[in-house]
């Protein structure tokens, strides 16, 4: 897939980097500055991490790809809220112990079974991958590469924007994944309850974010994968009625928007789209909605009126080419994120549980 890099793509995210990296709580997390189309049309440019390739299966199972995609499509095809849980159960993943398919693991005391994973979904995906692949390729693919490989395919599969025709207008995000994660063999509960949830401030979540190894960037255009799916109203139902105790609505929602959220979630078990205009479209009307106060989790919210995090929201409103590549290579420095490689884990025959 070729990408042509527009003249006026590098400033932008130079200067607002800068801006970022001046900070002084920051100032010693930055990094070298380049332009990131160049990393989507040179893919050795992104540094490998030792174990990991991306022809690692071409010789012992060459149709892994084929069969992942396919078998994603099936699920969004039947589901479109797929897509955004693949998403989501990647970032769980990777965000507790690196991505080792940790999440994964079904057993009392595990991450799956925490209070901060009872929403999660899409388990069932990864399962009726790994059960196809085990036919294809017996003990040879990991859960964690396959769980990387599925949430980049959920992301690719998500409508884009496109004119009236149905003719996309943009091309969703791509990246290619390198492989040869292993998977992990502890899976603790208390350790998920360290992934964000909605409630913190910005400098919470730039300090969880910098732990992983990502940065202000990647906490702003990562946050964009909101632009599709949802969350149930008990996750933001604090905004509307006694925020922070006080007896009246979150003062940075929208009043109109309230209007709307208060109709929606009477029931702290209802769902909400997280994007209230295009919830099934992969755009930047996320960060459209953050400029008119109608973010619906506090967290979305402050990304758009936070100094550190306010002008990169702008930028991808007017730039959403930049969103789209920047979300690539978000992701895929997401998936690198404290894998396992060589000895240091295992390849599950079932993701559900450890090997025996």
């Amino acid at each position: 897939m070729h990408f042509s890099t527009p003249s006026c793509f590098l400033l932008p995210i130079l200067a607002l980097l800068l801006i970022s990296a001046s900070s002084a709580q920051y100032e010693e997390q930055e990094e070298e500055l380049v332009d990131p189309l160049t990393y989507l049309e040179n893919p050795s440019l992104n540094e490998m991490l030792p174990g990991l390739s991306y022809s690692y299966y071409h010789q012992t199972c060459p149709d892994l790809e084929a069969i992942i995609n396919r078998k994603v499509k099936e699920w969004i095809d039947k589901d479109y809220t797929l897509a955004a849980s693949l998403i989501r159960l990647h970032f769980h993943d990777c965000a507790v112990r690196g991505c080792d398919a940790s999440i994964l693991l079904d057993q009392s005391g595990s991450e799956r079974w925490a209070d901060a994973s009872k929403t999660l979904r899409g388990f069932q995906v990864i399962d009726d991958i790994k059960a196809e692949v085990e036919r294809k390729c017996p003990k040879t693919v990991s859960c964690a590469d396959i769980l990387t490989a599925a949430a980049r395919d959920a992301t690719i599969l998500s409508p884009a924007p496109g004119d009236a025709t149905g003719l996309d207008l943009v091309r969703v995000p791509f990246w290619m994944v390198p492989y040869g994660r292993k998977d992990g063999r502890v899976s603790i509960d208390k350790e998920a309850q360290t992934v964000p949830m909605g409630r913190e401030n910005v400098t919470a979540l730039l300090e969880f974010f910098q732990s992983k190894g990502l940065n202000v960037l990647d906490l702003v255009v990562l946050s964009g994968a909101h632009t599709i799916g949802r969350t149930t109203c008990g996750a933001m139902q604090h905004r509307l009625y006694d925020f922070h105790g006080t007896g009246k609505p979150d003062p940075s929602i929208s009043p109109k928007y309230l209007k709307f959220l208060r109709r929606k979630c009477r029931w702290a078990s209802e769902y909400v789209d997280l994007d209230a205009i295009t919830p099934r479209t992969f755009d930047v009307m996320y960060y459209k909605n953050l400029q008119h106060n109608m973010g619906l989790l506090a967290t979305d919210q402050m990304l758009g009126s936070d100094s550190r995090t306010s002008d990169l929201v702008a930028t991808l409103v007017s730039k959403p080419s930049i969103f789209y590549s920047q979300f690539a290579l978000s992701m895929e420095k997401l998936g690198n994120t404290q894998v396992l490689t060589g000895d240091d884990g295992e390849i599950r025959v079932n993701c559900n549980f450890v090997n025996p």
